[in-house]
């Protein structure tokens, strides 16, 4: 029996990372959002690793709170643990945090409790409301009917998920919940095109059964970090994390046991992550490797539960037992929870546009692992993008789309949806193009802006932001306008570096830019009159120090622009064109590029296509100007 439950302006389907940040952006702009999950007690819920961040992710949570979504404050306020990962390598430096995984969700879910325009429920979406190709709605298990102008589907591994663990399969969703069965059924009966991915986690032991002195410490940094630039209480007790190895007898233990491997065995048909491999895949990918590492991470401060990092494995419970008591350090380890892989249903991306609405449904966005993606940063960023599209869509306002350029959730959406994917996408620096400029230090120059004028940067944030910008500008004009002449004081500092001594003067951002030199050292014989905060600092070093990279990087980048100003019509006929070959008219036709920038990075169409396609769009421009 169905019944009318409501009305909104956005649905989000799911709570995991990216419904949360997806709700809490819809909800923020001033659409009247409704979150529906299967558990409440699952909100942010972290099934595999207790981190966020790391190289590339960091980043992504950076730029995620720069545009006011709100993971990076949500870490800051819970982690156990802060490290800068990468610290000698300049532009790909990036946070990483150990989650205390239990106030995290907690921490979540009160923020979108006490967030207005926000209804958290508890239920099980089985159907959408599709009328003449336009989602209008859900409908739960229950019956209930929740007319909405949009709807964002962030389901992360939930679609017909399914448990392995050696031989044993169950159908369940991370973390033994339920799945969700006939919303995948749905999708399919709607015409989408789904794929199955798989991923594993490790086995969780007792933190009171490992001997410690056996394994390395891993403390965190001294320096307090934040991910978020609102952040200005840190977290200084921290708690350690621990690295020991695998062994010659892990690894013959392994390979004693693959034909009880569901990989192995035929068992798992998903495809898993490349970049996440279990340790049997490890073993058997890198037999020449004596050793794997291993990282013992605690997963909160009220919890003996140790996460084993690098021991994701689906191998039968009593083989991983075995396998944990070859580790140094874990002799005598108690196992608490055993390792699992999880296979699931996703889409396939290409189905979406920019906005991540699809395009076989108006008014239907998704995101996350649903994307096809893996891990929580990926999905919050995605989230983020997906709400904030919604919501602008649902109050009648123009949509937002990163570029490659201005992001690396642009970076992240843009190869999903162009080049689609045929495993669990994982973001890395090296798909970024313009990684010299898509940093850990500068995301909120890059984004803030965007983030005010949208609605979600606050007034008093924005000013903030703003006085930054204008002390950096302001102390690179400084420095520029400085001569420093080869003084005793001048030539002792540039001594004490190892430097070369001045023969003439020179400008102080000129010196600026020797390698050896760091700001700290230009202020002590050229201060400014003004006090700057060490982020202003560290921005002023950056610029002036990679001037000249920064200068080519964005002289690619307005490249880039004039091909993605090509637009390509919408009603364009593919088949017209003469001379562009058959798998290029296919993916063309496909992905449905909205510029000549994304079909030129469309797998399968080269660039004689694209001059191709070029030469046939200009002859219409002529010839549309003629008729008229």
């Amino acid at each position: 029996m169905q019944y009318e439950a409501g009305n909104y302006d956005v649905v989000v389907i799911g709570a995991g990372h990216a419904g949360c940040e997806a709700g809490l952006a819809a909800a923020r702009l001033g659409a009247k959002t409704l979150m529906i999950t299967i558990n409440l007690d699952m909100v942010a819920f972290m099934p595999c690793n207790p981190s966020v961040g790391g190289p590339a992710k960091g980043i992504v949570v950076r730029e995620i709170d720069a545009l006011g979504g709100e993971m990076g404050r949500n870490i800051d306020k819970t982690h156990i643990q802060m490290r800068m990962l990468n610290t000698g390598k300049g532009a790909v430096r990036a946070l990483r945090a150990q989650a205390d995984k239990f106030s995290y969700q907690h921490e979540m879910k009160k923020t979108i409790e006490n967030e207005s325009n926000m209804t958290l429920i508890q239920g099980m979406v089985e159907r959408l409301i599709v009328e003449d190709g336009i989602c209008k709605g859900i409908i739960t298990k229950t019956g209930a009917v929740y007319r909405s102008k949009t709807v964002v589907i962030t389901t992360g591994t939930f679609l017909r998920g399914e448990i392995i663990i050696g031989d044993l399969k169950y159908s369940s969703g991370p973390n033994n919940q339920q799945p969700s069965i006939k919303l995948s059924e749905h999708l399919q009966e709607l015409g989408f095109g789904l794929v199955r991915f798989k991923t594993g986690t490790p086995p969780r032991v007792n933190s009171q059964t490992i001997d410690y002195s056996k394994t390395e410490i891993q403390p965190g940094d001294d320096t307090p970090r934040a991910f978020s630039y609102e952040t200005t209480k840190f977290i200084t007790d921290q708690l350690p994390c621990w690295l020991t190895y695998t062994n010659e007898s892990t690894h013959q233990l392994i390979d004693q046991n693959l034909h009880r491997s569901p990989m192995y065995s035929g068992m798992i048909k998903g495809t898993g992550p490349r970049y996440c491999p279990s340790i049997e895949d490890k073993v058997v990918r890198f037999n020449d490797k004596p050793r794997h590492q291993i990282f013992l991470e605690p997963e909160g401060r009220n919890t003996q539960e140790v996460y084993v990092q690098g021991l994701s494995t689906s191998l039968p419970e009593d083989v991983q037992q075995k396998i944990l008591n070859t580790i140094p350090g874990l002799e005598n380890v108690q196992m608490m929870r055993s390792g699992y892989a999880i296979e699931y249903d996703a889409i396939v991306p290409t189905q979406l546009w920019p906005t991540l609405e699809t395009k076989k449904i108006q008014n239907l966005f998704t995101a996350g692992q649903i994307n096809g993606t893996s891990g929580y940063e990926e999905a919050a960023g995605q989230g983020l993008m997906a709400g904030i599209n919604a919501g602008l869509k649902a109050l009648g306002k123009e949509e937002l789309i990163l570029s490659r350029s201005d992001a690396y959730i642009g970076v992240l959406i843009d190869d999903l949806i162009t080049k689609g994917t045929n495993e669990p996408y994982r973001l890395l620096t090296s798909r970024a193009e313009y990684r010299l400029l898509l940093r850990h230090d500068n995301a909120d120059l890059r984004l803030t802006e965007i983030g005010y004028k949208i609605g979600l940067i606050k007034q008093e944030r924005f000013d903030r932001f703003s006085g930054k910008k204008q002390q950096v500008e302001g102390e690179k004009e400084r420095l520029q306008s400085i001569i420093l002449k080869p003084s005793t004081e001048v030539q002792e500092m540039i001594r004490s570096t190892g430097g070369s001594e001045l023969k003439d003067g020179i400008r102080a951002s000129d010196l600026l830019k020797r390698p050896e030199m760091g700001y700290e050292h230009i202020e002590k014989i050229a201060p400014s009159d003004v006090a700057l905060d060490d982020d202003v600092k560290e921005q002023v070093e950056i610029q002036i120090k990679y001037e000249g990279y920064i200068e080519k990087s964005l002289q690619q980048v307005e490249k880039l622009k004039k091909m993605e100003n090509k637009k390509i019509p919408e009603n364009i006929d593919y088949d017209a064109i003469n001379g562009i070959a058959t798998e290029a008219k296919q993916k063309l036709k496909e992905i449905k590029p909205l510029s000549l920038a994304q079909a030129s990075r469309i797998s399968g169409v080269n660039p004689a296509d694209i001059s191709i396609l070029l030469v046939y769009i200009e002859q219409g421009r002529i010839a549309r100007v003629s008729n008229e």
